[in-house]
């Protein structure tokens, strides 16, 4: 791999091309925070993406867009003033060596990833973090932002005392949906399905599966399975909507073959 002088050198001519941009480059020196925001929202979707499909050539090309966008910020905010790109990776540096007293102090830790976490979030309260939820975006996606709560509070002892129990709460809120379904209740099954949802993501992180990762695999398994249908179906010269559910049926359990 590449040495510490090569990596700087690499990030400079990075920076450099910026200036450029911003100074010659029509469009460039026409965005501004809000106005690239989406796309680095897009460009953390598609970095997932590849991720997901483990992809690393992807990988590379999706951490480089959203490396430039973190440039492409500091630029504009160096432009009034208000921070540049050596603010950022200060503050960033700053953070890591405060919140790590295990590695850059003399914090014992005894070699537990579980005690690392519950010293970051009591470090993140001493900075003045209100609330160890705080710090979760009010913008994640409802499952992702479900994980990441749960995360938290258990970082501060507030967790189950076996894993196992939580199948009893998973249960108990199946019940109470289905209970609301007989009553043909529309507001508490939309309630009480929310709750199963989140007793079924609790479940996944107890067991140490990213449920976000687990439903897109499920996601992915299903649209191949689906695509296999669709062309198995036109192979034989038919249509999906003049076929019974057993002839779909058929075909979608040879597509398992596949998976």
């Amino acid at each position: 791999m590449h040495t510490i002088e090569e990596k700087l050198k690499s990030f400079e001519k990075l920076l450099y091309i910026m200036d450029e941009l911003r100074e010659k480059c029509p469009w460039d020196r026409e965005q501004t925070f809000e106005s690239i925001r989406n796309l680095t929202i897009e460009e953390t979707y598609e970095l997932a993406d590849a991720i997901i499909k483990n992809n690393l050539q992807e990988v590379k090309k999706e951490l480089g867009d959203l490396l430039l966008h973190i440039v492409f910020y500091s630029k504009i905010g160096s432009e009034d003033g208000s921070f540049d790109i050596k603010d950022v990776t200060d503050s960033l540096c700053n953070k890591l060596i405060f919140r790590h007293p295990h590695v850059f102090g003399d914090v014992d830790v005894k070699g537990s990833s579980n005690k690392v976490k519950e010293n970051w979030e009591e470090l993140k309260q001493k900075e003045g973090n209100k609330s160890v939820l705080s710090g979760v975006p009010a913008l994640l996606p409802a499952l992702i932002k479900a994980n990441r709560i749960q995360e938290k509070v258990r970082a501060v002892g507030f967790d189950w005392e076996k894993r196992e129990q939580v199948w009893e709460k998973v249960h108990e809120e199946l019940g109470e949906l289905m209970d609301e379904i007989k009553a043909n209740n529309s507001e508490l099954i939309e309630k009480e399905f929310g709750d199963l949802l989140f007793s079924v993501v609790n479940a996944a992180r107890l067991y140490g599966i990213d449920p976000e990762t687990a439903l897109e695999k499920t996601n992915l398994k299903f649209i191949k399975r689906f695509e296999y249908l669709e062309k198995e179906t036109i192979k034989k010269g038919k249509s999906l909507k003049n076929m019974s559910l057993d002839q779909m049926n058929e075909i979608w359990e040879n597509a398992k073959k596949f998976d």
